[in-house]
C-alpha cells in the first residue's frame, strides 16, 4: 500500500506503521530541516527505499489525484487555517473508497464560548501551540463531511484513557517533568535560560519561546481537567467510491 502520513515530523510514525505494516508511506511536511533529519532516520533503520518525504504545503499538495491508497494525520492538521481546505486536500490524492485516519486536537461538546474562563484557556494553548482558531468536535466531523469524506466512526480517546494523558505535563504530579512547571522549577528554568540566550549559547528569543511554552503547558493541563479540550479526538473517514476529482 501507498500511505501518506500529512504533517510528519521527523516521520517517528511514519517509520513504526511502515515497520509493521510493510506500506510504502509518504511524509508531507514544509520543514526542511524536519525531513532531512526524517530521511536520515529512515537511512538508520533500513526504509530508505521504501519511504519517502515531500517537502510541501497541506494545504496545497504537488500530488496527483487518487495517488494513495490509505492517509492519516497525527495532530498536524489542527495548524491548518482551514479545515475544510486541508481536508479536501487529503480526500482529492486518495483513491476513491479508501481511508483517512485522523487524530485531531478539539475542543470539546463541555466548551462553553460565553465562559471567560473557557476561552482565556482556548487562549493559552493556541498561543503556545503556535495554533489558529482550535476547532470543537462537531466542527472538526462537519469539515470533514463538507470536503468530501463519509465519517465511518468517531471517538474521543481520552474518555477511556487509564492514565490522564497530561499527566507529565501537570505540576501538581511529583515527576521531573512536572517539577520544571512548578514556581521553582521555573525560576530555575527561567534563570537557565536567560543566562544562555545572553551568552549566545541559546538563539536569540529562546527565553520568550520558553515562556510561550510554559502557558501551552498550563492551558493543557487546565483544559483537560476541565473537560473542554482532547488532543486525540480520532476520527475515521472513507473517500466514496463515487467520488471523482474537482475539474
Amino acid at each position: 500500500m501507498k500511505v501518506l502520513d500529512v504533517g510528519c515530523g521527523i516521520g517517528g510514525p511514519l517509520r513504526e506503521i511502515a515497520r509493521f505494516s510493510s506500506a510504502s508511506v509518504t511524509g508531507l511536511n514544509n520543514n526542511a530541516y524536519q525531513i532531512s533529519r526524517g530521511k536520515e532516520l529512515n537511512f538508520s533503520v533500513g526504509l530508505s527505499e521504501t519511504c519517502n518525504f515531500v517537502k510541501a504545503d497541506f494545504m496545497n499538495m504537488p500530488i496527483p489525484d487518487a495517488t494513495f491508497d490509505a492517509a492519516y494525520a497525527i495532530e498536524a492538521t489542527c495548524h491548518a487555517p482551514d479545515a475544510v481546505g486541508v481536508y479536501r486536500e487529503i480526500c482529492r490524492v486518495l483513491k476513491p473508497g479508501q481511508l483517512f485516519a485522523l487524530d485531531e486536537w478539539c475542543m470539546t461538546d463541555k466548551y462553553d464560548p460565553g465562559n471567560s474562563r473557557h476561552r482565556s484557556i482556548k487562549a493559552e494553548i493556541e498561543l503556545g501551540n503556535g495554533l489558529p482558531d482550535i476547532r470543537t468536535t462537531k466542527q472538526c466531523i462537519q469539515a470533514l463531511k463538507d470536503a468530501g469524506f463519509e465519517v465511518v466512526s468517531v471517538k474521543d480517546l481520552a474518555e477511556d484513557s487509564p492514565l490522564p494523558w497530561y499527566l507529565p505535563l501537570d505540576s501538581s504530579q511529583f515527576s521531573l517533568n512536572g517539577f520544571r512547571l512548578t514556581r521553582v522549577g521555573r525560576f530555575i528554568t527561567h534563570m537557565l535560560v536567560k543566562t544562555l540566550e545572553f551568552l549566545h549559547v541559546a538563539p536569540q528569543g529562546s527565553l520568550r519561546v520558553s515562556s510561550f511554552l510554559e502557558t501551552a503547558a498550563e492551558g493543557l493541563v487546565k483544559g483537560a481537567k476541565e473537560g473542554i479540550f482532547t488532543p486525540i479526538f480520532f476520527v475515521l473517514a472513507r473517500k466514496p467510491l463515487d467520488k471523482q476529482p474537482e475539474i
